[in-house]
């Protein structure tokens, strides 16, 4: 996001401030700002000794940190962490983002957000629009549920990451292409930032997140881009399967250079795995070493569920030594409190 972008969202912010700050969240539980007195680490909100008066979290440090994110999304976290603390003592390291799905509708999660910020995670929410229209949301038809939402996002004041409508450029999503235009795509995109804004909720970090362009080449990713003044990362979404190549190239590469040719943001590997096989484990060098060596990857998530394929690294014991192995790298993770 821009500096002006989040400059002139400063006075919502302070015009909101009494609404989204006292009483009980509209959405999610009650919960305090992210200050030094709480778990807050450097980069974070100061909160005033007046009530109510907490400084919108400061983002910009999470946005491009020296090491790498080194993320998962594991059945049932944020919200019970037994799942999380099972793969970290796997993996022998502890994921410090964590992704999970909400439909649209679904209340704020904001016990989850701070049981994920306690381990010095940062949460990923991937908002999916599975019974409402993208029309219907960027005509504002929605806007009672967008702004209870934005209010308990900008109430909690931890940092989170929202991915809304991830895959939309496939026809497999109720928002895919079969279902909406790249014009509602994107009116409802800005719109639902818009209303994040005027509620104050800076603290939010908007990732932009198509599927890999390899199944649908034909769907061209720029029309639905919202524009760098409404985003702040671009999510990649694709997995390694035995009907391609192991390469990275051949995996994202296609998708990368289309990316590059309309922004600079930089890139995450918002949700990524290998097929369990034969070829896993080299596999997995490849995303580890792909990642290290590009300044513009931030990091990846790793999507550990057996849903269509098994993806979940036990289920290989020897492609998940390989893991373990590699995630020692201190490249890969940071408690996101201190980055």
């Amino acid at each position: 996001m821009t500096f002006l972008t989040r400059t002139r969202t400063a006075l919502a912010a302070l015009l909101i401030s009494v609404l989204a700050l006292s009483g009980c969240s509209l959405l999610g539980d009650d919960g305090a700002a992210g200050g030094p007195a709480n778990g807050g680490g450097k980069g974070g909100p100061r909160v005033s000794e007046s009530a109510g008066a907490a400084v919108p979290y400061d983002v910009v440090p999470l946005l491009r940190p020296q090491k790498k994110y080194f993320g998962a999304a594991v059945e049932g976290a944020p919200n019970s962490m037994d799942g999380y603390r099972a793969y970290s003592g796997m993996v022998g390291k502890k994921p410090n983002l964590i992704e999970y799905y909400a439909a649209w509708g679904d209340g704020f999660d904001a016990t989850g957000v701070r049981n994920a910020w306690r381990e010095g995670a940062l949460t990923l929410v991937s908002w999916e629009p599975f019974d409402v229209s993208l029309a219907d949301i960027a005509a504002g038809r929605s806007d009672t549920y967008l702004t209870e939402y934005a209010t308990a996002v900008r109430r909690l004041n931890l940092p989170i990451v929202i991915s809304f409508a991830d895959e939309f450029n496939g026809h497999w999503e109720k928002w895919g292409t079969e279902y909406a235009t790249p014009g509602q795509y994107v009116g409802a995109w800005r719109h639902i930032h818009d209303a994040f804004a005027e509620a104050g909720a800076t603290n939010v970090i908007w990732a932009w997140s198509p599927n890999i362009v390899n199944p649908v080449a034909g769907v061209k990713l720029k029309p639905y881009y919202p524009g760098d003044g409404y985003v702040d990362w671009v999510g990649l979404i694709g997995y390694w399967t035995i009907e391609q190549p192991n390469a990275f190239d051949s995996v994202f590469g296609p998708t990368v250079d289309q990316v590059r040719t309309f922004t600079e943001k930089p890139m995450i590997l918002l949700e990524t795995a290998a097929m369990a096989g034969e070829r896993r484990r080299a596999d997995i060098r490849v995303l580890f070493e792909s990642v290290a060596a590009d300044d513009d990857l931030l990091g990846f998530i790793w999507f550990n569920h057996n849903k269509r394929a098994d993806w979940r690294l036990e289920a290989s014991p020897l492609a998940l030594e390989e893991f373990k192995r590699l995630a020692a790298d201190d490249r890969f993770g940071f408690d996101v409190r201190t980055p």
